[in-house]
C-alpha cells in the first residue's frame, strides 16, 4: 500500500525548516506542507496554556489540508503539547524531543550533556527526562537561551553582533573565555560537557556560530536528522509511504511572506519554496 497524501510539518516559525530539509533528504518521494506560525513566534516565552492553544490551531490548519502524519518540529510545542495533540487527532504525530535526546545520549563520551532551548522547553525538563530515559548515567545541564529565536526570525544568522550574543548566552553553560579562547576558570576536560544539544529547531540556523563559541571537543547535536529517520520508520510501519513520483511542497506562514521566503531560499534554493500567507483564525476550530 502507498499513500500520496502530504506530510504536515509545524513550527512556531522558520526553525522547523531545518527538520523539513532533513525530511526531504531522507524521504524524497514524500510531499509536504509546512506551516510556520511566524506571526505569533516565539512560543518559548509564552505560558503553557497559550502554547497548547496555538499548537492545536496550527495542527487543525494542517489537518484541514488532509495530511497523513504530522511532525511537530517545534521543541516548545513538543515539550508542552505533544500529549494533548496525540489525544486530539487520529493520525500519527511525531515530536522532535525523543529523537534529539537519543542522539545526544549517543554523542557524549564523558556522559555530560548540555541542553539549550527556549524558556518553556527548559522549564518542562522534557529533554532532561528523555535523555535520562536513554541513559540514566548521563548528567544533563539545561540552560534557556531566549535571545536566539528572535535573532533567527529576524534573519540574523552571522556576524560580530550575533557571535557576541551567542557567546554571552552560552557563558553560564560553557564558562567564560578570555581573548585567546581559553577558559578563565579552567576545569578538567572530564568536568565539562562534551555534547551540546540544540533543543530548538531554530538553533541549527546558528550552528556555525554556536560551534565556534563552544570550541573544539564539544559535539553539537540537533534533532533534525534523527527526527527524519524516525518519520521514515513511522511511515513504513503504518504503510503510509508515498509512491515514487513527483512530490509537491507547500510552505505556509502567518507572518511576512517575503521574510519567510528569504530564509527558505537560503536553505532550499530559489526554485523550491512555494510560500503562501494564511490567517490562522480562519481555520481554527
Amino acid at each position: 500500500m502507498t499513500d500520496p497524501r502530504p506530510i504536515g510539518v509545524f513550527d512556531s516559525g522558520v526553525g522547523g525548516l531545518t527538520v523539513l530539509r532533513e525530511i526531504l533528504r531522507r524521504t524524497p518521494d514524500e510531499s509536504t506542507i509546512y506551516f510556520g506560525d511566524n506571526a505569533r513566534a516565539p512560543y518559548g516565552t509564552r505560558p503553557d496554556e497559550e502554547v497548547r492553544t496555538f499548537s492545536v490551531q496550527s495542527i487543525d490548519l494542517l489537518v484541514e489540508r488532509d495530511v497523513k502524519a504530522v511532525v511537530v518540529a517545534c521543541n516548545t510545542s513538543t515539550a508542552i503539547a505533544l500529549g494533548d495533540l496525540r489525544r486530539r487527532y487520529d493520525l500519527p504525530i511525531l515530536g522532535v524531543i525523543r529523537p534529539g535526546a537519543t542522539s545526544a545520549a549517543l554523542a557524549t563520551r564523558n556522559r555530560r550533556v548540555g541542553v539549550i532551548g527556549t524558556p518553556a522547553t527548559i522549564r518542562s525538563h522534557a529533554y532532561f527526562t528523555a535523555i535520562k530515559d536513554e541513559n540514566p548515567a548521563v548528567e544533563v545541564y539545561e540552560h534557556a537561551t531566549p535571545t536566539f529565536v528572535p535573532m533567527v526570525e529576524a534573519g540574523l544568522l552571522s556576524g560580530p553582533e550575533v557571535e557576541a550574543s551567542v557567546r554571552e548566552a552560552l557563558a553560564p553553560l560553557l564558562g567564560e573565555r578570555n581573548a585567546s579562547g581559553e577558559f578563565i576558570f579552567p576545569m578538567p576536560a572530564s568536568a565539562r560537557i562534551d555534547a551540546l544539544l540544540l533543543g530548538c529547531t531554530h538553533y541549527p540556523l546558528l550552528r556555525e556560530v554556536i560551534a565556534a563559541v563552544a570550541g573544539e571537543g564539544i559535539a553539537i547535536v540537533d534533532s533534525a536528522a534523527a527526527t527524519a529517520s524516525a518519520l521514515a520508520e513511522l511511515l513504513s510501519i503504518n504503510a503510509l509511504e508515498a509512491p515514487a513520483g513527483a512530490a509537491t511542497h507547500l510552505q505556509l506562514t502567518t507572518g511576512d511572506v517575503a521574510a519567510f521566503r528569504s530564509i527558505a531560499e537560503r536553505m532550499f534554493g530559489e526554485a523550491f519554496p512555494d510560500v503562501a500567507g494564511v490567517e490562522i483564525a480562519a481555520v481554527a476550530r
